[in-house]
């Protein structure tokens, strides 16, 4: 592992410590297992792949991220926080009354969010609509959507899916957080999205796959696919749900859940 990967990978492990802090001291529960899963992802996205300036949130030629699976934001607001978008402090503020960092996050309030989410689903769609506007101003910008399991069963996904081909968005680029869980339980077993590389290479996109936490492949994967011409690309992401806490782990019971303060004890000392 080079000097600059071990770098990485200590940025992911603050990264998850902010989404412990958050979930632990905030307002109401958060949802650590969806953000803990994500947090190579956006770590890799914000440090090494994408254009944006910290210092001036709404740059017109950023490039631009769309957390679909909006209930994790806990990974974004802990990434935006050490990029210097906003105080650090700002953390400890998350689900509480008065306080900027909401469940869910919002564009209008948050510096450094591109797209308010709520319902699962529309994610896609909204970053189709960005790219293509990027495209017809000539911006060079990509659009990144990171979309998770049970998500993808939405409908709208597939429409957003279907479309951005035939408009010729290769400026856009999915992410699936493929961690095999949804908030029901087991996606394979509620209603499975496999063979999924093959569905999406149906829908006539460019197919990358990663190791959801190795971050030097998902920059890597995530390199070709800006390279890409003429089609939008995915990036099928093979992660494990609350990645980095022992007991969170592939444990579904964490979708949404405040650790008790002996949890919280285990997951800083894990997280170190």
């Amino acid at each position: 592992m080079t000097g600059e990967d071990q770098a990485l990978k200590a940025v992911a492990q603050n990264v998850r410590r902010n989404i412990i802090e958050m979930t632990s001291k905030g307002g109401g529960p958060g949802h650590p297992g969806p953000a803990l899963s994500c947090a190579d992802i956006v770590t890799a996205l914000y440090y090494k792949v994408m254009r944006i300036k910290p210092e001036e949130p709404n740059w017109a030629d950023r490039d631009r991220l769309i957390l679909s699976k909006g209930h994790a934001c806990p990974v974004i607001y802990a990434v935006l926080a050490e990029k210097g978008y906003f105080p650090k402090d700002w953390i400890y503020s998350f689900r509480k009354l008065g306080g900027k960092l909401q469940g869910h996050p919002d564009m209008n309030k948050i510096p450094g969010v591109d797209m308010t989410s709520g319902s699962l689903g529309h994610g896609l769609s909204a970053g189709l609509g960005m790219a293509i506007a990027l495209k017809l101003r000539k911006s060079p910008a990509k659009v990144y959507v990171i979309i998770g399991d049970g998500e993808s069963q939405e409908g709208m996904i597939w429409e957003a899916a279907m479309s951005a081909p035939k408009l010729g968005a290769d400026n856009l680029i999915a992410i699936i957080d493929y961690n095999h869980f949804q908030s029901g339980g087991v996606t394979d077993n509620i209603l499975s999205l496999e063979p999924i590389v093959d569905k999406w290479k149906a829908f006539n996109w460019n197919v990358v796959e990663a190791n959801g936490h190795n971050i030097e492949e998902i920059v890597n994967k995530l390199e070709i696919a800006k390279m890409n011409t003429g089609r939008p690309t995915v990036l099928i992401a093979h992660s494990t749900k609350g990645k980095g806490v022992s007991y969170m782990e592939n444990n579904n019971a964490w979708h949404q859940k405040v650790p008790s303060a002996e949890e919280y004890s285990i997951a800083c000392k894990e997280l170190v």
